[in-house]
């Protein structure tokens, strides 16, 4: 499920945050779906627990899970209006940078627009389910 890699640069909170928003996008984490706890996702991943926390705790913050004290922490459903809805101008101008800024990166690992978009296809969930249902 998650992973994280300790060559990135990256600092593991923000790996960690951006795998579970991945996962989410992905439709391999669900709405509803349960997190394992944060000491069992700290050792599964080898990592402080007080970085899964810090994580759980920011991603509850903006509305991504809920925590419910004795029963776990979920993927919680968008709340209404919690976040702006952006205009097609907006997505396309944000979808733009973030793949100028991706196709940048790949280009500079001798990866091409191909690998790049085979792996996209193959993060797709095996049920055909979009990733544009949830994306935080």
């Amino acid at each position: 499920m998650l992973s994280l890699d300790p060559s990135d640069p990256t600092p593991i909170y923000a790996q960690l945050g951006r795998a579970i928003r991945a996962d989410i996008a992905a439709g391999r984490l669900k709405i509803g779906d349960r997190l394992p706890t944060v000491r069992q996702l700290a050792a599964d991943l080898g990592i402080n627990a007080n970085t899964v926390a810090r994580v759980y705790s920011e991603l509850e913050r903006h509305g991504v899970l809920a925590t419910q004290r004795g029963v776990g922490t979920f993927i919680r459903e968008p709340a209404e209006g919690h976040t702006p809805t952006p205009t097609d101008r907006d997505r396309e101008r944000t979808l733009r940078q973030l793949c100028d800024r991706l196709l940048g990166d790949a280009h500079s690992f001798g990866i091409t627009i191909d690998d790049v978009i085979r792996h996209l296809e193959s993060r797709r969930t095996i049920d055909g389910a979009s990733s544009d249902e949830y994306c935080p």
